[in-house]
């Protein structure tokens, strides 16, 4: 049996969208118990199933408006957000999920579960909506504004792992995200990375990629620093929320767009479906020794329950264990 912990208090909505999410999790996926970690008087009516699920009260929760994340990890213990990953380093849960705010998330998986040995660096990476169906793999995207060609090549192997085990890609490519396929082309940290990751036999890389080729990418894993790929991917979340929103003026502008809609609304609901991250679930932070998956934290309840399903997934998979095997040993 896989166990969870859950920030049941985190997230814009707290425990109305986590308890939800957790029934309906328990309900599809029978192999796993949940520990919700949160507020048990606001839980327990919510809870209609508690079927593997159990709660560990606490009324703290870690603020979404933090705007010191070191200090609200250090003097929040009792946090939600802190005790749900403490117990996935103490190795009561098998992993942890959280919509909680993302540096918190980050600084709370450094200072409370610790990276592996040979990671020199965490980072964030979601899992983007493609064209073809299977999502690509963009990090980081917010856990560092810098990061060295070596902390890019680490972050390479880890996603290379995770993108052939989890979504089953044979041999997965590599990409870096730059603003020309040229060799030459980017900062020099850019140019850099490119022969430092054509050199490196762990992984297959594919060259550069474009911002413009994302969601139709030939590459199955897309790497840089967090402060692009933070960028590249609001642009990519920003466009498609825009084109819904545009599309859906368009067709009720008109009697004839009405009509229309009524004829193409199964192809409209796939098309919307193709663009949602909710199915996606959320971001995995990479370069931990557990599993730590962040979903956005206005979350509903099918996205957290996403979330929950991938870090099932992450778990099935031994993915931390299949890391360290291709990663160098820390004293290389």
């Amino acid at each position: 049996m896989i166990k969870l912990a859950i920030d049941a208090n985190g997230g814009d909505y707290g425990v109305e969208t986590t308890v939800n999410a957790s029934m309906l999790a328990v309900q599809k996926y029978k192999n796993i118990e949940l520990i919700l970690y949160g507020d048990e008087e606001k839980i327990k009516p919510l809870l209609t199933n508690n079927t593997r699920i159990s709660i560990v009260n606490t009324k703290d929760t870690i603020s979404m408006g933090e705007k010191d994340p070191v200090k609200a990890i250090r003097t929040n213990k009792e946090a939600s957000l802190c005790l749900a990953m403490k117990a996935c380093k103490d190795g009561v849960a098998d992993a942890c999920v959280t919509s909680g705010p993302t540096q918190c998330v980050v600084v709370g998986g450094h200072l409370l579960i610790r990276r592996l040995p040979q990671m020199e660096r965490v980072a964030l990476c979601p899992f983007v909506p493609n064209l073809d169906g299977h999502p690509r793999l963009l990090l980081d995207v917010g856990a560092n504004v810098e990061l060295r060609v070596e902390h890019l090549g680490s972050l390479a192997i880890f996603a290379s792992v995770v993108a052939k085990e989890v979504f089953g890609v044979k041999d997965p490519k590599v990409g870096l995200l730059n603003i020309g396929s040229e060799p030459g082309k980017g900062r020099q940290i850019d140019k850099d990375a490119y022969y430092y990751l054509q050199d490196m036999k762990e992984i297959n890389f594919y060259g550069n990629v474009e911002p413009n080729e994302m969601v139709d990418c030939p590459a199955d894993v897309v790497v840089t620093d967090g402060f692009t790929g933070n960028i590249c991917l609001k642009s990519i979340e920003g466009t498609a929320k825009t084109m819904s929103k545009m599309l859906k003026e368009e067709i009720s502008s008109s009697f004839k767009g009405k009509i229309g809609y009524l004829f193409l609304k199964k192809n409209l609901r796939n098309f919307k479906k193709r663009l949602d991250t909710t199915e996606v679930g959320g971001a995995m932070l990479f370069g931990l020794s557990k599993i730590v998956v962040k979903a956005h934290g206005n979350s509903n309840a099918l996205a957290f329950m996403n979330a929950i399903r991938l870090a099932k997934e992450l778990v099935e998979a031994d993915i931390i264990n299949k890391v360290v095997e291709k990663l160098p040993k820390a004293d290389e």
